[in-house]
């Protein structure tokens, strides 16, 4: 087994209580490739003949494991003992994500089944909870060549090639139980009015509400000092209430939260039944606005120009899974030192640690869906209801400015002539909008949109003077078909949306040991700067386009086309990469 430290950092980092147990670390595994495990009763006591670390998939060097091959069914186990402060409380038992579904037995009962591997679930595991100690079985079942399932960049291929990775099968993110009252706070959203200086809050609150006094105290705070606070009596299961906090329009910008002003408002819920408290929550909230204007791209109602870097979210020894929170926030540090004041994050919905440290730090986030490769009904169920999932986990992060459910066609091939592809991609925005009305939705970036806020475009021309004439003026750039592509979908035409060139540039520099491929090739340090000025001039200074998204930030397995290695060691000063970025 590998010594290398279980992730033991807080794995909700906008939703903290004191009472929880991190269940990271060593569990018994096996491999159950014939499928007999749950015939056999295997989570009844069967005995595993491996260990694993969690939260690292098999595939991965950090799970001790490093198994690249085709096994996709697994089980785990682990026995704890409950804390004593558990006791007389509810137990939820966490996953923040299991690759594709989960079965859960706790003391051989079932406890809970999940489908959608990029997203997070629990179980109230209070009633199968026993004195002393305690199994938890996981059975995870992958589907690794079914192209209709939400795989993101992972391959159905056993060896990565081209643009694919490797696969990522089982637990990829923390386990943890946590200890609740049986009145407790089950979600609270939080949206930011910059223009009536409020935050609106909403509030679940489960537990019995019939004949009991129930309260909700709300106090929100700013480094330190006291802002507002606020009581509320819950008469329902859902409690909303706006805020004003009065305390950062005298002072312009000062407390408004952007890339250049990171700002958060911390917030404490305390929830007491009949006078005494039953629950107490801290989160925290920037006060932000992202919107489109006249066609412009708005921040806090300002026309902002956005620089981007693809972000593929890939570790060498973890894969989708970092190393370490420390390797999460210096991945913050390092897009930020570029020059870029965002990322977007592709095909794959990050880890929480990843968005809480873009809070901090201040970085702006395109929040993206892993993409199928197929379409059919299977594929639509399962990809509405895991975007779903991913969009209201995400909500209350300021960081996070754009949602782009679909990209590049993907799992929707034929959607320039299908017309039920079509509504598909514009069932997915108007479900997003559905859900959060407050951030720009784009149906299906880089190509054939059929409605998107933002027109988003993927080109690849790497010489400078073909990039000025055709971003000289909107119609040209819209008219021209990158890769043989249509900007829109013939029946939605485009409406002003502003152009956006959410991928372009792909490099390729060969600077450590790493063998691969990009779009195009520099031989040398000066000549990737010159390749990249070239790409980047064009469209800062183009009339038109109101931001970009460099492809890409690191070196991802075969592709070398990063401004990092895959270790994550620059490629060229980075000083220089930030002059580029800011028109120098």
């Amino acid at each position: 087994m590998t010594a290398m430290q279980p992730r033991a950092e807080y794995p909700r980092p906008q939703f903290q209580r004191d009472e929880w147990l991190n269940l990271n670390g060593e569990w018994e595994f096996e491999f159950d490739d014939d499928r007999r495990g749950e015939k056999e009763k295997w989570y009844r006591g069967r005995p595993f003949g491996r260990r694993i670390v969690v939260p690292f998939c098999f595939q991965s060097r950090l799970s001790g494991i490093g198994d690249t091959g085709f096994h996709d069914t697994v089980w785990y186990r682990k026995t704890v003992e409950l804390p004593p402060a558990f006791a007389g409380k509810r137990v939820h038992l966490h996953f923040g994500a299991v690759d594709y579904e989960a079965k859960v037995w706790v003391n051989g009962e079932l406890a809970a089944f999940h489908q959608g591997g990029h997203t997070p679930f629990f179980a109230d595991i209070t009633d199968l909870l026993q004195d002393g100690a305690n199994t938890i079985v996981v059975k995870a079942q992958d589907y690794s060549r079914a192209l209709d399932l939400p795989r993101g960049k992972q391959y159905w291929h056993e060896k990565s090639a081209s643009i694919w990775y490797t696969r990522t099968t089982g637990i990829w993110q923390t386990v943890w139980l946590e200890a609740v009252s049986e009145h407790h706070l089950a979600a609270v959203k939080m949206t930011p009015d910059i223009d009536a200086d409020a935050v609106h809050i909403r509030a679940f609150v489960r537990g019995d509400l019939d004949g009991r006094d129930v309260r909700l105290k709300v106090r929100i705070s700013f480094r330190g000092e006291p802002v507002a606070e606020d009581l509320i009596a819950v008469r329902r299961e859902e409690t909303a209430r706006a805020i004003g906090l009065s305390d950062f329009n005298d002072h312009g910008e000062g407390r408004l939260w952007s890339p250049e002003r990171p700002n958060l408002y911390d917030v404490e819920f305390a929830l007491t039944v009949d006078g005494v408290e039953q629950d107490r929550v801290r989160s925290y909230f920037g006060m932000r606005k992202i919107d489109i204007r006249d066609g412009r791209i708005c921040l806090n109602n300002r026309p902002y120009y956005m620089k981007l870097v693809l972000d593929q979210g890939y570790f060498p020894d973890g894969i989708l899974t970092p190393p370490s929170d420390e390797a999460i926030r210096r991945d913050v540090e390092l897009t930020k030192e570029l020059g870029f004041n965002g990322a977007r994050k592709h095909q794959k919905v990050e880890d929480p640690r990843y968005l809480y440290w873009a809070d901090r730090l201040g970085l702006l986030v395109w929040g993206e869906m892993a993409n199928a490769q197929m379409y059919n009904e299977t594929y639509a169920r399962r990809f509405a209801h895991e975007w779903q999932e991913a969009v209201e986990r995400d909500y209350n992060h300021p960081c996070v400015v754009v949602w782009v459910p679909l990209n590049e066609s993907w799992g929707v091939n034929d959607i320039l002539v299908n017309p039920k592809a079509q509504q598909h991609a514009l069932a997915m925005y108007h479900l997003t909008k559905s859900l959060d009305p407050t951030r720009p939705v784009i149906s299906n970036d880089g190509w054939e949109h059929v409605k998107s806020d933002i027109c988003t475009i993927h080109d690849y021309e790497s010489r400078q003077e073909v990039l000025e004439e055709r971003y000289a003026v909107p119609g040209r750039a819209v008219a021209h078909p990158p890769g043989s592509r249509w900007i829109y979908v013939p029946g939605f035409p485009y409406e002003g949306a502003p152009i956006v060139v959410s991928e372009f540039g792909g490099i390729s520099f060969k600077k450590s040991e790493w063998e691969g491929w990009g779009y195009s090739a520099a031989k040398d340090e000066e000549d990737f700067l010159e390749r990249y000025a070239a790409v980047t001039r064009p469209l800062l200074t183009s009339p038109v386009v109101q931001g970009f998204c460099y492809t890409q930030l690191t070196d991802v397995e075969q592709e070398i086309n990063g401004l990092l290695t895959y270790d994550r060691q620059p490629k060229a000063p980075p000083e220089r990469i930030r002059a580029i970025n800011e028109g120098k």
